[in-house]
Formats: structure tokens, C-alpha cells, sequence
């Protein structure tokens, strides 16, 4: 199988990854994308974090509909920083055969020498890069010339989205409309569960449905969570995806976390 891997904090999961791993898999070829939620960035800490389980969950909610779209644990399921070199360096031991693809956006492309082995890296996936504005596919050549397998790095394109994990918690904070931003049962989870003040910006119950803090949206997303580690994309077969198999490795870019393409 052809696999792309896209890391991230997911903190929350919104459109932009979504799109960003359907441009993959057509741009690629590729037969599935599995989204991998960091457990412990090795060099920041994640703002506002609600705890790696329910990142996880919500990565598992948002890609619930699409099974070309699966979650992996594997990074929450390992001790110590969570580096991209060990985490390739599991899913290629445990499914020899598939062909990986890392997706990072062009910040972190650009970073990639920084990172913890980064040959390693190169050695165990293609990396697959969308740009972004402020890094175009010479300048980040040009960060890379001395890594041996740069030439296997692959650009993408994608349209352009002004979106961020940042800028909809602050939304959130504000008591803002965050729908359309993140897929709807997003936005149930996060209000249903107060994450990123949602509890504190207004009563709940007191708004008027459009996915803002207190809206009637908000009323109980329990029903549609799903258990982290039981969504059916996180437990489909093959070497990456499942969540049922062994636990293990952690992310070798910086972290999934610290590189994912539209990550906050």
C-alpha cells in the first residue's frame, strides 16, 4: 500500500488537514491517509492542550465518514518525546511492504535538517511537502541540499487556507462560530467537553445553534463520541492505521506534532 502519514497536535483537528490529506492522496496516488496525533512534542510545549487521548478522539470523529482516512495511536501509546524517525521506523517494521509518504507543510520542510535524524527520515519515507507562502520549493531545497536523499522529497499543491488550531481556539475563547472551521462533530466534542474555555464563554444551552460556545449544537456530543482507539478508521487492517496494533513508535521529524502540515 501506498501511505501517507500526516502528524500533528491536532488541537483541534479542522479543514485544513482534511483537505491538505485529500490533496495527498490524489496528488500521490496514495491508498489511505492516516492522521497521528502526537504524544509528548520533544521541543514545545502544546498550548492548551486537552490531553492526547481526546486529540486523538477528535481526529477520529472528524475522519469517521471518509475511509480513506485513519488514526493511529501510535505516538500516545509509546513512552519518551515523540520523534518521526522512530515512529517510521515502527510502521515500516510492522507493515514492511507499504510505501510511506510523511506530509509536512513547508515550514517544517525547511526545518527538517534541524530535526532528530533526519536522514533517517528521508531513508524510511518520502516526504511530501506542501508549500506555503513564506517557503517556496527552492528555498526549501536549498535547506536541504545537504541531507543524502533530498531528491526524494515530492511538492504538493494545495489551495490556500487561512486556517489554524490556534486561531479556532482563540474563536472558541471569544465565543465565536467555529463550524465550518472543524467538521461538526468537532465542534459537538469541544463544547459538549468545555475545551479551550468553550464551558466558560457562555451558558450552555444559551445560543442559537451555529457551533459557538452555549449554542444548541453543543448539547450532548456523547452520542456520536466515539471511545479513542474504537473508531472503525483506527482500527481498519494494514501496517499503519490500526489502533489494536502493537504499540509503538513515536514521531522522527520533530515530532508529528512540531511538523504537521496545517498544525497550530
Amino acid at each position: 500500500m501506498r501511505v501517507g502519514i500526516l502528524g500533528g497536535a491536532f488541537n483541534p483537528p479542522h479543514i485544513g488537514h482534511l483537505v491538505c490529506a485529500q490533496e495527498a492522496l490524489r496528488q500521490l496516488d496514495l491508498d489511505e491517509v492516516v492522521f497521528v496525533p502526537v504524544g509528548h512534542a520533544p521541543h514545545r510545549e502544546i498550548e492548551e492542550d486537552p490531553g492526547a487521548e481526546s486529540r486523538l478522539e477528535m481526529v477520529e470523529l472528524a475522519i469517521a465518514d471518509d475511509d480513506r482516512f485513519a488514526a493511529s495511536r501510535i505516538e500516545l501509546d509509546r513512552d519518551g518525546p515523540s520523534y518521526t524517525s522512530a515512529t517510521l521506523a515502527e510502521l515500516r517494521r510492522r507493515a514492511p511492504d507499504d510505501e510511506l509518504f510523511l506530509i509536512l507543510g513547508g515550514d517544517q520542510a525547511a526545518a527538517l535538517a534541524r530535526w532528530h535524524e533526519p536522514e533517517r527520515v528521508l531513508e524510511l519515507a518520502t516526504v511530501a511537502v506542501v508549500e506555503r507562502v513564506s517557503w517556496t520549493r527552492n528555498a526549501i531545497g536549498i535547506k536541504l541540499a545537504s541531507l543524502r536523499r533530498a531528491e526524494r522529497v515530492r511538492y504538493l499543491d494545495m489551495p490556500l487556507m487561512q486556517v489554524s488550531s490556534s486561531a479556532i481556539r482563540r474563536r472558541v475563547r471569544q465565543g465565536e462560530p467555529i463550524r465550518y472551521f472543524v467538521p461538526d462533530e468537532v465542534v459537538s466534542y469541544i463544547l459538549a467537553n468545555g475545551l479551550y474555555g468553550a464551558a466558560a464563554a457562555s451558558p450552555a444551552g444559551a445560543g442559537s445553534g451555529d457551533g459557538s460556545p452555549g449554542s444548541a449544537n453543543s448539547a450532548d456530543a456523547s452520542a456520536s463520541r466515539k471511545p479513542a482507539g474504537d473508531s472503525s478508521a483506527s482500527t481498519r487492517s494494514g501496517g499503519v492505521s490500526s489502533a489494536s496494533r502493537a504499540p509503538g513508535a513515536d514521531s522522527s521529524r520533530s515530532s508529528p506534532a512540531e511538523e504537521a502540515p496545517a498544525s497550530a
